[in-house]
């Protein structure tokens, strides 16, 4: 195949810059840039054999994020799951991390959007609820006391469920970015403050993070995806979308967000699977 001739388009001795068109490895060209984060870049690439696969170029400038994905990918990388998206590669590049994946078709809040810009309707709940499960699976798998980390049993709280890490992949949902996944031996674990804040469960951002963590994050997903808005008060006038909120997404408000704000939370299900539709 021609892709199996490509050769790296960098000099050995300076930094890589990722840019459509370029060879990072034998073999690998990209063709399409997918998304950006503070410190990260995703790409679409053409692989060996014509594969197409997502390239995550984590700058290596930031060295305790760096470091933070790192430990990550060493309890992730090995877990098999259908709802989990699988790593297959890692590269080291003058200035990246290169982690090798396999390539989403969308993510849930791409498909949010779309429902919301150009069919001006909200999701199915029916149809919702089913991909959510999936998620819930993934999460769930995750988060049991079930893998070996350093010669211990522990739970992976993965640190920043949101829609956009919620991946589409043909007809499967699969969680994705494991970057601030947290390896957990007992109940709780005393952590930084991390994740996306208007996803974070209160306990994280007090500095501990528990077996139920995720599921804070999780259950603002389910409520945003239902109700095209976040079930907390009004942020400042110029960040608010307006809307008027009806009696049932109220209803919905309560019975996934209720329990929330209670500190440490008394009333998590055992797993996200659980939670109510």
């Amino acid at each position: 195949m021609a892709t199996a001739t490509r050769k790296p388009t960098w000099k050995a001795d300076t930094a890589f810059v990722p840019e459509c068109g370029s060879c990072p490895f034998p073999g690998y060209m990209l063709t399409r840039l997918r998304g950006r984060g503070g410190f990260a870049e995703v790409w679409e690439a053409e692989a060996p054999g014509g594969e197409r696969v997502a390239l995550k170029f984590l700058s290596t400038q930031k060295v305790s994020a760096t470091a933070r994905e790192l430990r990550a990918l060493r309890a992730i990388h090995s877990l098999e799951h259908p709802h989990l998206l699988k790593t297959r590669h890692v590269w080291s590049l003058p200035g990246s991390i290169v982690i090798g994946m396999e390539l989403a078709d969308a993510t849930m809040l791409d498909l949010f959007l779309l429902y919301a810009d150009e069919l001006h309707k909200p999701m199915e709940a029916e149809k919702l609820l089913g991909q959510l499960y999936q998620a819930a699976l993934g999460i769930d798998f995750l988060n049991a006391h079930r893998h070996v980390f350093e010669s211990r049993s522990v739970g992976l709280q993965h640190g920043d469920v949101k829609p956009n890490n919620l991946m589409m992949v043909g007809d499967y949902v699969k969680i994705a970015d494991y970057g601030l996944a947290t390896p957990i031996g007992g109940s709780s674990t005393p952590c930084h403050r991390h994740g996306t804040l208007d996803y974070v469960a209160p306990e994280v951002m007090q500095g501990t993070l528990t077996n139920a963590s995720d599921q804070f994050g999780f259950a603002v997903t389910y409520y945003v995806l239902r109700a095209g808005s976040f079930p907390f008060p009004p942020a400042p006038p110029a960040l608010v979308h307006c809307c008027q909120e009806s009696q049932a997404m109220a209803g919905l408000r309560y019975s996934t967000i209720g329990c929330a704000s209670a500190s440490p939370p008394p009333c998590w299900l055992p797993m996200c699977c659980r939670w109510p539709g």
